[in-house]
């Protein structure tokens, strides 16, 4: 019989605790990032704010990730796992108290540029914090852990902020509040857990701008970038017009018909993540982005023939093929990666991303004056169509 020291036991203990802590937080990042959704309908209705106004608030929140991607990537591995993760949720408790109160489009950039450099250096930071202390079986699940964290996250806050406006009391403020309190929680759980990374030299030169990859990575990414670009640009779609959706398409001004809207893409990327694991990651991109492939054409045909159910079902199936295609993408360039690579890595990965999702938005953004809803649809259509040619052609395991 084996027997554990009560050092090892203790030891162990505390790397789940950080585990658990890490991947909560990435939970919450994203789920404050989601809260403002909701409202967009109560913000246009109040502030006289358009759909063009909303498809800058996307922009806003993608450069401050991108922004925080570029320059704060390597944070952690200079300040270590903790420090940076604290930064992270104190950037998104910010970003809700800017929001506190939304007379013009000003303070609803502003908090959500906050929220996205809070984003953006959670997606390397804590992402990075997940993988150290992630258990060694089974192997995929740091990497679906780190892909689809973001999406739960984004889905629990879409339907908790759509479930306070619509039956809870100033919905504007309350829901800020709720997701100012979770952060403060995981704020206790960080500072509770042990760091993973000891802090390195070189914090100041961190901070200029890089993107660095490993050669053996380097051959995977023209396929993980047309699955990034090609999927996380839907959800900037969601995000961006799930409230006109919903309201011109589909003739309703509840909120959490908005949050269901956006949750049926996102929520369904968390089941397909495992099941994209049990393939080997070229495999995963092949079938995830066939089926999302299927799930665009189903959505462009519900918004034709104007069924709610039929674009709920679709929006299921798209979403379930980018959990596949995702996870599977970031296992493949994670493979082989060092403690001191896992930072840098993820935050290249997430800046392809995020820079995926914010160049269509704004282009999808400035044609709304000019285009119908269903044809920039057609567009995100025919981006998915592209992607997935060059995935199923180019797919490689990793060596």
């Amino acid at each position: 019989m084996r027997v554990t020291s009560p050092e090892a036991n203790n030891s162990a203990r505390r790397r789940r605790l950080a585990f658990v802590a890490a991947s909560a937080s990435l939970v919450a990042t994203f789920a404050a990032s989601a809260s403002p959704i909701p409202l967009y309908n109560t913000y246009r209705a109040a502030a006289g704010i358009t759909n063009a106004d909303l498809s800058l608030t996307v922009v806003g929140y993608f450069v401050g990730t991108i922004g925080a991607l570029l320059c704060l990537g390597r944070l952690s591995n200079h300040l270590g796992r903790r420090p940076a993760s604290l930064l992270t949720l104190a950037l998104l408790a910010a970003g809700c108290l800017v929001l506190l109160r939304v007379p013009s489009i000003g303070p609803l950039v502003a908090g959500r540029f906050l929220m996205g450099l809070g984003a953006g250096l959670a997606s390397s930071s804590l992402t990075s914090f997940i993988v150290d202390a992630a258990p060694a079986r089974p192997a995929w699940v740091a990497s679906v852990v780190t892909s689809q964290a973001p999406m739960l996250g984004l889905t629990i806050g879409a339907l908790a902020s759509g479930s306070l406006t619509h039956y809870g009391p100033a919905p504007t403020i309350t829901v800020y509040l709720a997701m100012i309190a979770g952060l403060v929680v995981c704020a206790g759980l960080i500072v509770a857990s042990p760091e993973t990374a000891a802090p390195a030299p070189g914090l100041l030169a961190s901070l200029r701008p890089r993107v660095f990859l490993p050669p053996r990575a380097r051959r995977l990414v023209p396929v993980a970038a047309c699955v990034f670009v090609s999927t996380w640009a839907m959800g900037a779609f969601y995000q961006a017009f799930s409230p006109s959706i919903v309201a011109d398409q589909l003739h309703s001004r509840n909120a959490v018909v908005v949050a269901l809207v956006f949750s049926a893409y996102m929520a369904p990327s968390v089941v397909g993540a495992p099941i994209g694991g049990r393939f080997r990651p070229a495999t995963a991109q092949r079938l995830g982005m066939g089926v999302f492939l299927v799930g665009m054409a189903g959505i462009l045909g519900s918004l034709v023939a104007v069924t709610i159910v039929g674009f709920l079902i679709a929006s299921v199936v798209a979403g379930a093929g980018q959990g596949i295609a995702v996870s599977a993408s970031i296992r493949g360039l994670l493979h082989g990666t060092t403690p001191a690579e896992r930072a840098p890595v993820l935050a290249a990965t997430y800046l392809l991303c995020y820079t995926g999702a914010m160049v269509p938005s704004l282009i999808a953004g400035q044609l709304s004056h000019a285009f119908s809803l269903v044809q920039l649809t057609l567009g995100y259509g025919a981006l998915a169509v592209i992607a997935t040619v060059v995935t199923l052609i180019g797919a490689r395991d990793p060596d």
